[in-house]
């Protein structure tokens, strides 16, 4: 059943429309059943569809009316609910059961759904604006900690590689010392072998020379004689061999030292090198460190005035905004308001000048008063001739004359091109012209 609900009331006071299409069927529970027997058996289709419609209306208005326009737009499903809960039993009452509501679309003639539509969709995009502007504030933030990050380990890898390069050197250099230094005493070692060998060789060679030679002279005695001999002379052998011996070990000890000591002098230079090569390192890390916090507190600093100068100057332009339309409102009103003067007065625009200045009147005498209100006269010296004309004495003349200073107010009306009324009084002929004896009482003052 197609339902074209025109200009529903909502609990706003707006009028909706909300058209839509309900299907029903007969229900099958018996109770509903019997209700559907007893009301819609003698009906036609075309019958059962109107009643049915006209309730469906009624509820539907009903349901519109108990929701605002936010709750009926945003929150489909819970309006959806609310129908079938107004709906469905009513339906039930002449043995219909409500199927399902299918809402085609919800406007309005005002145009307020458009308006909160439009409205969602700035918000969103100002706030996706915002989102961006801070995605790119931290990943501006992100790259710069990298890069920072990145010089820092870089600086301690150079720093680490070169000094894991110097302790190789250092390490390399004493290693050759003692590999040279092994070298020369087992040199040394083997030449002493040698020397004790050939030594003990020569001592067995000429001991058994000397045995021999022995033997072949004076039995007993001259063998005694070669063996004491020979004795001597291999201990005498022996003991330059040992003291050979003894020099070639001092010696080489002593090399064995002195490149031992070369080499300690070699690493703690390469460490203090090393140590060095650190220590500037790290003041460099250091350095790179501090200029990157005044960097970046230096950006956070000008993008806060940035915004502050943005958002000073934003007031600025939504005061003047605010006030140019104050400006244009008064202006209009008063444009209306003189619009329905002139027609007031059958178009007759003089006679409206004439009533504005007329009510102006009060405030022209105030000002008229207030200005010789605070006159200060504290002494007035007036040199009179003694004459008593038809103009009076010249004191009378001079105070009528400051009080006559002031412009009358028919004056100052002819002034704006208006008329007064001549019930508020009219100045004499003879003083508008200023005629009378008044020039040649004047003559008589002195200067």
């Amino acid at each position: 059943i197609p339902i074209p609900l025109q200009k529903a009331l909502s609990l706003q006071n707006i009028r909706i429309n909300v058209p839509s299409t309900f299907t029903v069927g007969i229900s099958t529970e018996p109770s509903i059943m019997s209700a559907a027997a007893e009301r819609l058996l003698n009906l036609n289709q075309s019958q059962i569809e109107e009643m049915a419609r006209e309730i469906i209306f009624g509820q539907l208005r009903l349901t519109v009316a108990s929701l605002t326009i936010e709750q009926i737009n945003q929150d489909r499903e819970s309006f959806l609910d609310s129908i079938r809960k107004n709906v469905a039993p009513e339906l039930n009452k002449i043995g219909l059961y409500l199927i399902n509501v299918n809402i085609t679309d919800i406007t309005d003639e005002s145009g307020y759904i458009d308006s909160i539509g439009k409205k969602a969709a700035s918000e969103a995009i100002n706030q996706a604006k915002v989102d961006v502007a801070e995605q790119d504030k931290k990943g501006a933030i992100g790259e710069a900690e990298a890069t920072r990050e990145k010089t820092i380990r870089v600086a301690e890898n150079v720093a680490e590689s070169e000094k894991g390069k110097k302790k190789a050197e250092a390490d390399q250099r004493v290693f050759v010392q003692q590999q040279e230094t092994t070298a020369t005493i087992g040199e040394a070692e083997a030449n002493r072998e040698k020397e004790i060998r050939v030594a003990q060789n020569v001592a067995e060679s000429q001991k058994g020379k000397k045995q021999a030679e022995a033997d072949q002279r004076i039995f007993v005695q001259g063998q005694e004689a070669q063996a004491v001999t020979g004795e001597n002379k291999a201990k005498a052998d022996i003991a330059a061999t040992n003291a050979e011996l003894a020099v070639r070990q001092a010696e080489a000890l002593q090399r064995g030292e002195v490149a031992k000591r070369l080499a300690e002098v070699e690493i703690q230079k390469a460490q203090a090198k090393a140590e060095q090569e650190r220590l500037t390192a790290a003041e460099v890390v250091r350095q790179e460190i501090d200029k990157t916090k005044v960097e970046i507190a230096a950006e956070a600093e000008a993008q806060k005035i940035r915004r502050e100068a943005k958002g000073q100057a934003d007031a600025i332009l939504l005061k003047y905004q605010a006030e140019a339309e104050g400006i244009r409102k008064v202006l209009d009103s008063k444009a209306a308001g003189y619009l329905e003067l002139v027609r007031g007065c059958n178009g007759d625009a003089k006679a409206v000048a004439t009533l504005l200045m007329t009510e102006k009147i009060e405030q022209i005498v105030q000002l008229q008063v207030e200005a010789i209100r605070n006159i200060k006269i504290d002494k007035v010296t007036v040199w009179d001739s003694g004459s008593n004309g038809k103009e009076g004495s010249s004191t009378a003349n001079f105070l009528a004359g400051l009080v006559k200073s002031l412009p009358p107010l028919h004056e100052v009306a002819a002034m704006a091109g208006v008329d007064l009324p001549k019930f508020l009084g009219e100045i004499a002929a003879s003083k508008r012209t200023g005629g009378g004896d008044a020039p040649a009482a004047a003559d008589n003052r002195p200067d």
